[in-house]
C-alpha cells in the first residue's frame, strides 16, 4: 500500500503532462507556450510540496536539502562549456538514494530551476523540473535498500536517455512545432537531441559509477551523525 501511494504521484504527473500537451495540441486553436509551461509546473509540483508541507519538516533537513541542491546546481554550472557534459543528475540520484523519492523529487525540480538563472529559463523550464525530479523520485524508489555501482550507473543512464529526454523534448516540439505537430516532426525533434541526451547519460553514468557510492555514504554519514531525518 505504501508503494502503490508513493507510485500515485509520478502517475499523476505523467497524467497532468499528457492532458496538457494533448489538449493544447487537439483542441487550442493556437498553442499557448506560458499556458502549457505554467500548467505542467503547478499540475507536477503540487503533490510533492503538499506532502512536504504535512509533515513536521526540522532545520537540519531543510539545511541538508538546500545543500544538495546548491551542489547539484555548482555541478551543472562548473561545465558550463561543455553542454551536454552535466553532472547533475549524478548528484540527484545519489541525494535521492539517501533522502527518499520525495524529497529525492524537490532536490531534482529545484536544482534545474535555480541553475536555469544560469543557463537561462524558459518554456522548458518547468519540463526539465520535472524530468529532473522524476529521477530523483524513482532513484529514492528503487534504492531505498540497497544500490551497487553498476546499479546506480545502469539507472543514470537509461533513466536520462528515457526519462529526461523523453519529458524535456516536448518543450522543443512545442516550440519547434507549434501548431503544425506532426508525427514527422516529433521524430525528428526526437533524433536530433539523441546525441544530447546520450552524452549527458553517458556522463551520468560514469559519474554515479566513479563518485556515487562514495557520495552516498558521505550523506548518510551526515545523516547519522547529527540524527537530521528519517527516511519516508
Amino acid at each position: 500500500m505504501k508503494t502503490f501511494k508513493k507510485a500515485f504521484f509520478p502517475a499523476v504527473i505523467v497524467l497532468s503532462l499528457i492532458f496538457v500537451v494533448v489538449w493544447q495540441m487537439l483542441f487550442s486553436e493556437k498553442i499557448n507556450y506560458y499556458i502549457t509551461s505554467v500548467s505542467v509546473l503547478i499540475l507536477s509540483m503540487l503533490p510533492f510540496f503538499f506532502s512536504f508541507e504535512r509533515r513536521k519538516t526540522s532545520s537540519r533537513e531543510i539545511t541538508l536539502i538546500a545543500s544538495l541542491v546548491a551542489l547539484a546546481v555548482v555541478s551543472r554550472a562548473a561545465f558550463y562549456l561543455i553542454p551536454e557534459v552535466k553532472p547533475i543528475a549524478a548528484v540527484v540520484i545519489a541525494s535521492a538514494v539517501c533522502l527518499g523519492a520525495e524529497r529525492g523529487y524537490i532536490v531534482g525540480a529545484l536544482s534545474m530551476f535555480v541553475s536555469n538563472f544560469i543557463f537561462s529559463q524558459g518554456i522548458w523550464t518547468p519540463f526539465q523540473m520535472v524530468a529532473m525530479g522524476l529521477l530523483g523520485f524513482f532513484a529514492g524508489l528503487l534504492f531505498s535498500k540497497k544500490h551497487s555501482r553498476i546499479s546506480l550507473a545502469a539507472y543514470g543512464f537509461f533513466s536520462v536517455i528515457i526519462i529526461y529526454g523523453l519529458i524535456v523534448d516536448i518543450s522543443t516540439i512545442l516550440v519547434s512545432l507549434g501548431d503544425k505537430i506532426t508525427l514527422s516532426g516529433i521524430i525528428g525533434i526526437y533524433a536530433a537531441g539523441f546525441s544530447f541526451n546520450l552524452v549527458f547519460a553517458l556522463t551520468s553514468a560514469l559519474f554515479l559509477f566513479v563518485f556515487g557510492e562514495g557520495f552516498i555514504a558521505k550523506i548518510e554519514r551526515l545523516i547519522t551523525k547529527y540524527n537530521i531525518l528519517n527516511k519516508l
